[in-house]
């Protein structure tokens, strides 16, 4: 079960990466994901933010790629805890 959004969803380890954008970009690393609904839960946030472009999720990792520009290390934080997780650094 999820424990970080208690949405009742199975930990999946093994998910492909979830691509909206680009596999190039800044990339960061966000502790808590652990299923299809966190991946979607971060990425929609992220997207929200002006300037980016796309984001890649790499759920087994907990990395986030982020393609754009304009946008800051601090929007992106600020994004992931809407979302209800930790930016917990970037690559």
């Amino acid at each position: 079960m999820c424990t970080a959004c208690a949405c009742g969803t199975e930990t999946a380890r093994t998910e492909a990466p979830v691509e909206t954008g680009a596999a190039d970009g800044k990339t960061y690393s966000v502790s808590g994901m652990t299923c299809g609904h966190c991946v979607s839960s971060v990425s929609g946030e992220i997207g929200k933010v002006g300037g980016v472009t796309g984001v890649a999720v790499d759920l087994p990792t907990g990395s986030v790629t982020v393609n754009g520009s304009g946008f800051t290390d601090e929007e992106i934080r600020a994004a992931v805890e809407q979302a209800g997780y930790a930016l917990a650094g970037r690559s």
